[in-house]
C-alpha cells in the first residue's frame, strides 16, 4: 500500500497527483479531518488541521481558504485542539527514546527545577525555523519545485539534495565526493535499518561487532535485523580512543577459524539479488565524537580498519552525525573554524580503489559506509540523512523493499533541505549558531565539572588534539561508585536526570565491557544556566554518598 487518507486506500507505485490537484486535495484533506473528528473515529482529526495551516499558510494560498477550513471546525474540539496542538506544555520527563524513566527512581517533593543531562536532543535555541520557514516559502511558492517535493521520490533520493550534499560534504572534507555516493534515507536511524535489510542475512551474516562503550539504541535495530542475543558482540575502545582494532582483528580471526558454515545450517538464505550482496561481518561504531565517550579515531586507526575491514569481508557502518559538530578547544583559538575534517572512513575505503576478489561479481559495493544525519545539524524532525558509500552500494540500498514502494524517505524535508544548502544557510547556520552554542556550553560543563568534581575524584574521558564535538562528555566515577546508585539519587535529591554508564553496555554481551562506573552527561539540550546548577547538583549527590560535606 502506498498512502491512506483516513481510512481510504491509493494503491500503487504509479499514481500520482497533478499539480492542478494538490490544492483541492489539501481542502479535501481537512474535511476528511473535520468529518472524522465529528464522529470521534480518528485521533489524525486533532492533529491534521495545523499541518495543512502551514501548508496552506507558507504556500501563500487565498486567504479566504484559510478562513473557511477555520470555521469547517466542530466547536467540541476547539479546546481539545488548542490543548495539544497551539499551546506548548512542558513535555513529560521522558529520555531521548520517548519512553518514560524509570517510574521506581520517583520524583523528589523539592520544588526544585527538572535538569535533563540524559537528552541527547539538540536545545531549542540550537534550532532556526526561520531558516526553514525561508525555504518552505521558496519550495512551495514554486511549481517546478513543491510538485516533484510532493509526490514519490526516486529510489536515491531527491537529486537536488544529493547534488547539493556533494558539494557541501566535499567541501567539508577537501575529498572528492559524488552524487551517486549518496543516497538519502529517512534519518541515520533508518538508514541504519535499511543497511541491515539489504545488505546482511541472519543465516549468513556471522556477528555484528560494536564499539563499546556503544549508542544504547542501535542495539535494538540490529535485533530487529535478526541478530538476537549472543549475534552482537562488545569490542572496547582502547587508550587512543575509538574501538581496539587490534583486539577486533584478533576475534575476527578466531571467529572464522571456528565458524566456516552459516550461522544457521540448513536455513533458507535471503536473495540479495542482482544489486546487493551479503556481508560475513558487520561493524559498528561512532569514529568522530563517539556517543557515549566523545573520543574520535585518529587517521592512523582509521586506515587499519579500513583494511582490517577488507580482509574479512566486513561492513563498517559508521555513525557520522557529529562530524560537522566540533570546535577548538584551545583557549586562544576564538574561531570555530576548524578546516577540513578527517577523511570518512567511508573516503578511505574509496579512495583505496576495489580489490580484485571485491569485484568478482562484476560490481564494487566496498566495505565501509558513512551514515550522515540532518538531525543535529537542523532539527531531529526532519528525518532526513544520507548514506555515503561506492555507487554500486548506493543503487543496492535504493533498492530496499520500503524505499522501491514508497521512494526514497522524506521527499519533501530532502526538498526542503537543498532549498536551505542551495541558499547557503545550513553552513551559516553551523557556524553562527550550533558550534559557538555548544562549544560555549562544553566549556561551561567543563569547567564547572573541574570546579566542583574534580576534588571528589571524578575524570572525564581524554579529549586530546586541539578540537572537541558531539554532545557528550563520559565521566569516571571515583572509588568503585556504583553509576546507577548515582543516577537514583540524582533523580530522587535533586531533580537531576544522568544516564548511567550500564545503559551504554553491547545488549547480550554485558560482560564484554562493562560500565558501571561511568556516566554520560548530555550538554545539548539544557541552557547554559541549567548546565552550571546540574554538575553542582550532581557534586551534592557524590559528597552525601562518600560522606563528605562542604
Amino acid at each position: 500500500m502506498r498512502m491512506s487518507i483516513f481510512g481510504r486506500p491509493f494503491r500503487g507505485r504509479q499514481l500520482s497527483f497533478a499539480p492542478h490537484l494538490l490544492p483541492p486535495l489539501v481542502v479535501f484533506c481537512c474535511q476528511e479531518a473535520f468529518l472524522h473528528s465529528r464522529h470521534q473515529t480518528s485521533d489524525l482529526a486533532i492533529t491534521f488541521l495545523p499541518s495543512v495551516i502551514t501548508l496552506v499558510g507558507t504556500a501563500q494560498f487565498s486567504c479566504h481558504w484559510l478562513h473557511d477550513l477555520v470555521k469547517m471546525a466542530p466547536t467540541t474540539s476547539d479546546k481539545t485542539i488548542s490543548n495539544s496542538i497551539y499551546t506548548s506544555p512542558t513535555p513529560p520527563l521522558q529520555d531521548v527514546t520517548n519512553q518514560t524513566l524509570d517510574p521506581e527512581r520517583g520524583a523528589s517533593s523539592s520544588k526544585k527545577e527538572l535538569i535533563n543531562f540524559l537528552r541527547g536532543w539538540p536545545s531549542p535555541s540550537l534550532l532556526s525555523s526561520s531558516i526553514l520557514q525561508a525555504a518552505s516559502t521558496a519550495l512551495l511558492s514554486d511549481p517546478s519545485l513543491f510538485v516533484p517535493a510532493l509526490q514519490y521520490g526516486p529510489d536515491p533520493g531527491y537529486q537536488p539534495l544529493r547534488e547539493e550534499l556533494a558539494v557541501w560534504l566535499e567541501k567539508q572534507y577537501s575529498t572528492s565526493t559524488k552524487s551517486e555516493e549518496i543516497c538519502i534515507t529517512g534519518g541515520a536511524s533508518q538508514g541504519l535499518a535499511c543497511v541491515l535489510a539489504s545488505f546482511t542475512d541472519p543465516s549468513y551474516t556471522q556477528t555484528v561487532w560494536a564499539s563499546a562503550p556503544c549508542y544504547y539504541l542501535a542495539c535494538p535495530i540490529f535485533e530487529d535485523a535478526g541478530f538476537g542475543p549472543g549475534r552482537i558482540k562488545a569490542v572496547p575502545e582502547d587508550q587512543q580512543g575509538g574501538i581496539d582494532i587490534d583486539l577486533l582483528d584478533t576475534l575476527l580471526q578466531k571467529h572464522e577459524a571456528q565458524h566456516h558454515q552459516p550461522t544457521h545450517k540448513g536455513a533458507e538464505r535471503k536473495n540479495a539479488g542482482p544489486y546487493r550482496k551479503h556481508y560475513r561481518h558487520v561493524v559498528y561504531l561512532v569514529s568522530t565524537c563517539s556517543n557515549p565517550s566523545g573520543t574520535t579515531m585518529t587517521l592512523e586507526k582509521r586506515n587499519r580498519l579500513v583494511k582490517v575491514a577488507r580482509r574479512h569481508d566486513v561492513l563498517v557502518v559508521s555513525d557520522d552525525v557529529y562530524d560537522f559538530l566540533q570546535w577548538p578547544i584551545l583557549p586562544a583559538s576564538p574561531s570555530s573554524d576548524l578546516g577540513p575534517l578527517l577523511p570518512r572512513l567511508s573516503d578511505i575505503d574509496l579512495s583505496l580503489g576495489p580489490s580484485e576478489p571485491a569485484t568478482s561479481s562484476g560490481k564494487w559495493f566496498g566495505n565501509v559506509i558513512s551514515n550522515g544525519s540532518f538531525s543535529k545539524l537542523l532539527g531531529p524532525g526532519l528525518r532526513t540523512g544520507w548514506v555515503h558509500g561506492t555507487p554500486d552500494f548506493v543503487m543496492g540500498l535504493s533498492q530496499t523493499g520500503a524505499t522501491r514502494s514508497g521512494g526514497a524517505g522524506s521527499q519533501f524535508a530532502a526538498a526542503l533541505l537543498a532549498e536551505v544548502m542551495k541558499a547557503g544557510e545550513l553552513e551559516k547556520h553551523l557556524q553562527e549558531t550550533v558550534r559557538p552554542g555548544l562549544r560555549r556550553r562544553h566549556e561551561l560543563i567543563m569547567e564547572t565539572i573541574k570546579q566542583e568534581l574534580g576534588e571528589l575524584g571524578v575524570t572525564v574521558a581524554a579529549q586530546d588534539g586541539d578540537r572537541f564535538g558531539g554532545y557528550f562528555v563520559w565521566l569516571t566515577l571515583p572509588g568503585g561508585l556504583d553509576a546507577r546508585v548515582v543516577a537514583q539519587k540524582a533523580r530522587q535529591e535533586e531533580e537531576l536526570i544522568v544516564a548511567e554508564g550500564e545503559m551504554f553496555e553491547v545488549r547480550g554481551d554485558e560482560e564484554g565491557a562493562k560500565f558501571r562506573g561511568n556516566i554520560r552527561l548530555s550538554f545539548s539540550w539544557e541552557e547554559e544556566h541549567k548546565i552550571t546548577e546540574g554538575v553542582r547538583r550532581l557534586g551534592r549527590v557524590l559528597r552525601g554518598l562518600s560522606g563528605e560535606t562542604r
